[in-house]
């Protein structure tokens, strides 16, 4: 079966593929460097024979200084020694800064450069992931912060609803041109929450944030594609909303956060593929490549049988995951997650609790739910 297959059986929850799909989200520079040296993320998808590849827009960048740079929506931000940016400053402070602002062109013909690329290469080969947003992160990013968009919640509605047109509008725009393109499966990655939970309340959440991922979703639909929501955090106050909007799968479903991924399963696995859980804070970051396999064992055993579950880390390979470890997860998911699950590891490992007993972890909402 060819990997997009897999992962397109899995995510649509039609049964078992002939073994669990493995994906990541993002795996960055410095690990692809320390297993196979120079070689292109295309290559490496290769190497490691994934099953899906994925990518986003491609943007145009000013260079400030060595560690800083700003992107075409304004936006500065800064680099971390690992590669890794987050962002410093942004260009709109109040309603007068949002009338002048120009967003840039989503149908620059660049703009999906790597996308087209990566459908040249790998179209009907493996699942090819396109990942895009809606308007929260942006719309904090715009803003100048976190902060900033919290207080406007309540201070300014008028400005958010605003921005958040104006980013839906451009967001859409790519989503809709990926799809044309060629992209398998749209995806967007807003986070929604820290491991305390959502950063706004439910009912904000469904005001505010709720619309812009239905259309997100839509595009998706109106092309035919299936839609996965990547958000890390605990989600359970919004989980139901998320669900309510047509998603197909949720990744990370991170453990760290309380998130418990056999629960997420039992009672939404009708509806939506599990994707995720493969701890890349403790285990894959520290841990010994032996605790890696047991993971990977224990939640197989947990989620796969009857499909719907597609494995992958809980955010991303980052630069901080040992090389090795991702190896071994990666051998790990393909030795044991063959269909059938084998009988002996579901009795063995289905009832364990890794993150429990060994970090710590809990997930007592999710066992009160």
């Amino acid at each position: 079966m060819r990997g997009r297959d897999r992962f397109l059986k899995a995510l649509l929850r039609k049964g078992e593929p002939d073994r669990v799909p493995i994906w990541e989200l993002i795996i960055n520079e410095p690990v692809i460097r320390s297993l196979y040296g120079n070689v292109s993320y295309a290559d490496f998808i290769e190497i490691m024979d994934l099953d899906g590849v994925t990518t986003g827009e491609d943007q145009r960048m000013e260079k400030i200084s060595p560690t800083m740079y700003k992107d075409e929506w304004g936006i500065i931000w800064g680099v971390e020694p690992s590669g890794l940016s987050y962002p410093l400053k942004g260009p709109i402070k109040d309603k007068r800064d949002l009338k002048n602002y120009q967003p840039p062109d989503p149908d620059a013909p660049w703009r999906l450069n790597t996308l087209e690329s990566l459908v040249d290469r790998f179209k009907g080969d493996k699942a090819i992931v396109f990942l895009g947003h809606e308007i929260f992160e942006f719309s904090h990013y715009l803003l100048g912060g976190m902060t900033k968009l919290l207080l406007s919640y309540y201070k300014d509605q008028e400005l958010v609803q605003e921005l958040a047109d104006l980013i839906s509008e451009y967001k859409c725009r790519v989503l809709h041109r990926a799809a044309k393109i060629g992209a398998d499966v749209l995806l967007t990655g807003d986070d929604y929450a820290n491991r305390s939970g959502p950063f706004v309340s439910p009912k904000i959440f469904e005001k505010f944030v709720l619309p812009y991922l239905k259309r997100a979703v839509n595009v998706a639909k109106s092309h035919g594609l299936p839609f996965i929501k990547h958000t890390d955090g605990n989600i359970l106050p919004i989980i139901d909303m998320i669900i309510s909007a047509g998603i197909d799968g949720l990744h990370p479903i991170e453990p760290a956060a309380g998130m418990d991924i056999a629960y997420v399963k039992r009672r939404y696995g009708d509806k939506i593929c599990v994707i995720g859980n493969i701890d890349c804070s403790i285990v894959l970051t520290l841990k010994p490549p032996e605790d890696v396999e047991e993971v990977v064992k224990e939640t197989i055993a947990k989620v796969a049988p009857g499909g719907g579950y597609i494995l992958s880390s809980s955010n991303s390979i980052h630069p901080s995951v040992k090389p090795e470890n991702f190896v071994r997860m990666i051998k790990a998911a393909r030795r044991y997650g063959r269909y059938p699950i084998n009988e002996h590891l579901i009795k063995n490992y289905s009832r364990r609790d890794y993150y429990r007993e060994m970090l710590g972890w809990t997930f007592s909402r999710a066992e009160a739910a």
